[in-house]
């Protein structure tokens, strides 16, 4: 039993990461209808944010840690908006194929410069977060878990409650349900895709950093596999789906982190594929999405 519950919170945690970086993908997808294959390396952006503020700041302190990752997510808030504006924005209204051949381009231009300026070689994260183990009749957790899953938690909440009970929330509501139909009532769509691109570019931030608490090796490529299986969470619990997205990281961080501890798990980073392919065969829409038919 205890080790159920150990494997449990450890699935717990990983799927709150998927999550946080899942939730940019299914956020602009809503309302611009493409997949941002950026965001992954956004997510190692803030990383590196979070590590050179993190070596600046107190180490072990909970308000030094909070520093960092608040550091983390506004430069990629600022990241989000430039990126949108350079490099989606000129492209709106052109074929969905350009827009998605730019996505790669600028995923590689992110994981390049960020060799160039941050070099090749992995680097420790500094310890920003108390490091405390909690052993309670033989589970063992550590403070960073706890940490995780608080602040992934909390941000979801707050993302929740911006969507729905904010005038901007409301906006990129209307935005994603009918871009002509808002503009015509007065939204201003420029503001609410760059608004978007900026929340779920900090939400990618504050998943780097997490993430590099528990796994504290970050190197610019380290964005490629989580981003990923963020992908996957998001289309397996319907992609422009909010509560769809989060649902699908914490299956997939529960699955990933199972097979992980069985005598499987050499195929731990296959699964997630195997779901993306049986998701897209037997329930196209996700978990929690809606089956939509489009006119052409």
């Amino acid at each position: 039993m205890t080790e159920f519950l150990q494997q449990l919170l450890n699935g717990l945690s990983l799927g709150a990461i998927y999550a946080l970086i899942a939730l940019g993908y299914t956020m602009v997808y809503g309302v611009l209808r493409f997949i941002n294959f950026a965001h992954s390396d956004v997510f190692m952006v803030g990383a590196f944010i979070g590590y050179f503020a993190g070596k600046h700041l107190p180490h072990g302190t909970v308000w030094g840690g909070l520093v960092a990752l608040a550091a983390a997510m506004a430069g990629c808030a600022v990241l989000g908006i430039v990126i949108e504006r350079l490099a989606y924005r000129p492209l709106r209204g052109g074929p969905t194929l350009n827009v998605l051949i730019t996505a790669i381009g600028v995923s590689l231009f992110l994981e390049y410069t960020g060799q160039l300026v941050f070099g090749a070689t992995p680097r420790a994260f500094p310890a920003i977060f108390p490091a405390k183990i909690i052993s309670v009749r033989g589970l063992v957790v550590s403070m960073n878990q706890v940490i995780v899953i608080v602040v992934a938690a909390v941000l979801m909440v707050a993302l929740q409650l911006s969507v729905y009970r904010t005038k901007i929330g409301m906006a990129m509501r209307a935005v994603s349900l009918n871009p002509k139909a808002a503009q015509l009532v007065g939204v201003n769509i420029d503001v609410v895709i760059s608004f978007t691109f900026g929340l779920g570019s900090a939400l990618a931030a504050a998943g780097g950093v997490l993430y590099a608490l528990n796994y504290p090796s970050i190197d610019p490529l380290m964005g490629m596999v989580p981003g990923l299986k963020a992908f996957v969470a998001a289309v397996l619990g319907g992609v422009g789906n909010i509560p769809g997205a989060a649902l699908g990281a914490l299956i997939l961080g529960m699955v990933e982190t199972f097979v992980d501890g069985s005598r499987w798990s050499t195929y731990k980073d296959a699964i997630a594929f195997a779901i993306l392919i049986g998701i897209l065969l037997f329930r196209p829409a996700g978990l929690l999405g809606r089956f939509t038919t489009e006119k052409v």
